[in-house]
């Protein structure tokens, strides 16, 4: 496919890389370390549009299209991947579900605050018995005529005590399965709503990962999205989505780690001369970029896919499972072309080795994205 990029998606990426290098990159160890939400840098990205990139702007949106979010992803994920993460639930699970499937009143109460970055949105599938194996919720939303009562327990949720909206994937009716499913919006604040501790995680610690606990939480009826038993495909629907925005994610990690490596190895000096001069890391560098290259056009093929309307499951489970590997094979090379510098937090790509291991894990498994492509081409 030909990739050539609008003017204005190479301002929008330009934007990106320039904000990432003057805001992101100072305090991006130290909130790592701390794990320290970047509240200040989220609220930036507000105003340059971030939060709600493919939303129409009559919601508050930028109105932008698939590959430009891609692009200021890739560009944000070099740096500092908890930032990016907070943009990427917020626009492809929380934005795009709302705006799809939610009702006029859904989108003016709600969804012109998150594209704003008034607020951030969460998206509430995952359980301790219910992660890939999403139709196994526990978590109830009892019909109780003019609203659900919900109790349940969610977890790992990005942007769990940071979000002011949340999206939560409910049981309604157990003897339907997964055709008894609906998702809710819930806002902080309700009534038995409450959330628990802090995860303390490997990698992307700057992002907000908390359980959440509801107890006897009235839901209005109202704030129900989609048609009652709507709520697997609704998720389904928004994780595929999604998963272009963790393979953005994960091509960003790994080709931040190469051109940290690329500069390191021209740099760095050994037997007399520059490392990259020798054969065992130029070619080390040399796979990496083949990779990374291949990753590039997966994700992008994906995003053009969105957004010509063409059905983009199967090309964005291959984006995200092929990035997602990239990512991790590329930082622990990266690791090792800094030698021992590589494994002290200031030359970056230990984080970047941490914050990729999660693409492979989070908005569905590699695993799942191989049922995912199996299952598609074994149809054919």
């Amino acid at each position: 496919m030909d990739f050539t990029f609008s003017e204005e998606q190479l301002m929008i990426q330009q934007a990106a890389r320039d904000f990432s290098q003057t805001e992101l990159l100072p305090g991006v160890i130290e909130r790592d370390d701390q794990q320290k939400f970047p509240t200040e840098q989220v609220k930036k990205m507000a105003e340059l549009g971030f939060m709600g990139m493919m939303v129409n702007p009559k919601y508050g949106g930028s109105g932008l299209d698939t590959l430009s979010y891609v692009l200021v992803m890739e560009e944000l994920s070099k740096i500092d991947a908890s930032a990016s993460v907070i943009v990427s639930v917020n626009n492809s699970l929380v934005c795009w579900g709302l705006e799809t499937f939610g009702t006029e009143e859904q989108k003016e109460k709600y969804l012109t605050r998150l594209a704003s970055g008034e607020v951030i949105g969460a998206f509430c599938l995952s359980e301790p018995e219910a992660g890939s194996d999403a139709t196994s919720q526990k978590t109830t939303a009892i019909d109780k005529g003019d609203h659900y009562v919900l109790n349940g327990t969610k977890n790992w949720i990005t942007n769990g005590n940071a979000a002011e909206i949340y999206l939560v994937i409910a049981q309604t009716d157990v003897e339907k399965g997964h055709k008894g499913i609906n998702a809710l919006i819930v806002e902080k604040g309700m009534e038995g709503f409450e959330i628990g501790p802090k995860e303390n995680k490997l990698g992307i610690r700057g992002s907000d990962t908390h359980s959440l606990n509801f107890n006897d939480v009235k839901v209005p009826k109202e704030n129900r999205v989609g048609e009652d038993g709507f709520g697997f495909k609704f998720a389904m629907k928004t994780l595929a989505g999604g998963r272009i925005g963790i393979a953005a994610q994960a091509l960003g990690i790994a080709a931040g780690a190469y051109e940290l490596s690329l500069k390191y190895a021209k740099e760095r000096k050994a037997f007399g001369t520059e490392i990259a001069n020798h054969q065992a890391i130029a070619f080390k560098l040399a796979d990496m970029h083949t990779k990374i290259q291949a990753a590039r056009h997966l994700v992008y093929k994906a995003a053009c896919d969105k957004d010509k309307g063409e059905n983009y499951d199967l090309s964005g489970a291959m984006a995200k499972l092929h990035a997602s590997e990239v990512a991790m094979e590329t930082t622990v090379e990266a690791v090792q072309i800094h030698g021992g510098n590589g494994f002290v937090k200031d030359y970056h790509v230990e984080r970047m080795m941490r914050d990729a291991k999660i693409t492979q894990i989070y908005e569905g498994t590699s695993e799942i994205q191989k049922i995912v492509i199996s299952r598609s081409i074994l149809k054919n």
